[in-house]
């Protein structure tokens, strides 16, 4: 959406973009206490995000938008938007974290009192960076997963990452019901909206009584040929819908920390082809268009 001047905040000039890295740090200033050099670090989208409620600041001061980003080889960046890179990943695992990873541990944890929990429901959708993260860390936690996807190669994939039932959304229009069915007909106790409203009436359709959907982003597009579902369906239809931007320090340190103790069953899920600088445009254009399983990675060196 930056590159395409569609980002709808705010972006400065010439920035340079992307949010998510992972690096070494070379020196630090002098009141610097977090870290030292030659600490391996990952960056944050939001650096000024870093634990309890969120304010205007810290959720619109962002790497690759307001600030500088990550494309480049060497940067400065304030010390309390850097997490220490969990040990047992590479760099290019490391970088996977900033957004999608962060994001989806704060849909999964981070609504207050209600963190998912062992023996759950869980519907995620696609074969993105936070689906498939999302389908890591509910497995991680003993959750049930219902994926949906597009193609049957893509369902393979899913199922090898750990997902226990996909739906084809294309072949069944209304998975909503057939996710349901699922479950004993109870519902799925959470759901991970990447799609936006082209998905929401299928995503209201599975839940349970009292479900959350955390609601994340639109790649489906921003309309949709069905009727959205309203602020009033969460009343007629009893469930929470929870708006969510990535996550804060906090969460990420937590992420970090659970990753590292099961390192071989939350190791990122990264495509393998991967680019170099050089090749940042053929980057953008194979992200773009969706062929990729797993997240799109770009080495860096001197």
């Amino acid at each position: 959406m930056v590159t395409k001047g569609e980002y709808p905040w705010e972006v400065k000039h010439d920035v340079v973009p992307a949010s998510d890295g992972a690096g070494t740090v070379l020196a630090v200033g002098e009141q610097v206490t977090r870290f030292r050099p030659g600490d391996k670090v990952v960056t944050m989208l939001l650096p000024k995000n870093i634990g309890g409620l969120p304010s205007q600041l810290t959720v619109t001061t962002s790497l690759g938008a307001t600030l500088d980003g990550t494309l480049r080889t060497i940067g400065a960046f304030n010390e309390h938007g850097l997490v220490a890179m969990p040990q047992g990943l590479t760099f290019v695992e490391a970088a996977t974290l900033s957004c999608a990873g962060v994001t989806a541990w704060n849909a999964l944890f981070g609504m207050a009192g209600r963190p998912l929990m062992a023996g759950q429901w869980v519907l995620t959708q696609g074969t993105g960076g936070v689906s498939t993260f999302a389908v890591q860390f509910a497995k991680a936690v003993g959750a049930r997963v219902i994926a949906t996807t597009s193609t049957s190669e893509k369902a393979k994939f899913l199922k090898r990452l750990g997902a226990d039932h996909v739906i084809n959304y294309r072949e069944d229009i209304n998975w909503g019901v057939t996710a349901k069915r699922l479950t004993g007909s109870v519902g799925v106790d959470l759901i991970v909206d990447v799609t936006g409203p082209s998905s929401l009436k299928q995503s209201v359709a599975s839940l349970k009584l009292d479900g959350i959907i955390s609601v994340i982003g639109f790649v489906g597009g921003a309309e949709s040929k069905e009727p959205m579902p309203t602020l009033l369906n969460t009343w007629t239809h009893f469930f929470t819908s929870r708006g969510l931007w990535v996550g804060n320090r906090m969460q990420m340190e937590d992420m970090c920390r659970a990753i590292e103790a099961n390192v071989n069953k939350l190791r990122p899920v990264v495509d393998p082809k991967i680019f170099n600088l050089e090749e940042l445009k053929e980057a953008y254009e194979y992200m773009g268009s969706g062929s990729n399983q797993g997240k799109v990675s770009i080495t860096i060196s001197d």
